[in-house]
């Protein structure tokens, strides 16, 4: 296929064109936003790497009741509406590996971002939270912390 018949086809399908190149930037946009937020997503078998090698403070942002029927051991409960990076259970952790949990990994990606924001060095964030962890049919343990 020549570069010819590439305008050629791109002439006959405006909108298909349009619509590859708008992906196209929307998927590069995102990748290296991705490389330069200053934080990491992990994979459950990676957090339990990183809870036994370093020590990793595990901040779970679920609700209470959810926290109660389940949470990653060791980690400790925060209410989002409550979650500031000063807080006094975050206060020495500041170069500690610091890793944000919640139940389906959406909301705990904005709260590792507050805390990089803040000046914590080692930032993370369970990719799919909580749904993932047992996904991977890993522990979960019941009751407050």
């Amino acid at each position: 296929m020549t570069f010819q018949e590439l305008l050629a086809f791109a002439e006959r399908h405006t909108t298909l064109s349009l619509a590859l190149a708008g992906l196209t930037i929307a998927i590069i946009y995102t990748e290296v936003a991705r490389l330069f937020r200053g934080y990491k997503a992990l994979r459950p078998a990676e957090l339990t790497g990183l809870i036994n090698r370093e020590n990793a403070l595990v901040i779970d942002l679920s609700a209470s009741n959810d926290f109660e029927k389940g949470h990653i051991a060791g980690s400790k409960s925060v209410q989002p509406s409550q979650f500031d990076p000063e807080n006094k259970l975050l206060a020495n952790a500041r170069d500690l590996p610091v890793v944000v949990v919640c139940r389906t990994g959406q909301g705990s990606g904005d709260a590792a971002k507050r805390l990089k924001k803040a000046g914590f060095t080692k930032v993370f964030w369970l990719d799919g939270g909580i749904a993932a962890w047992q996904q991977a049919d890993l522990p979960l343990v019941k009751g407050r912390a």
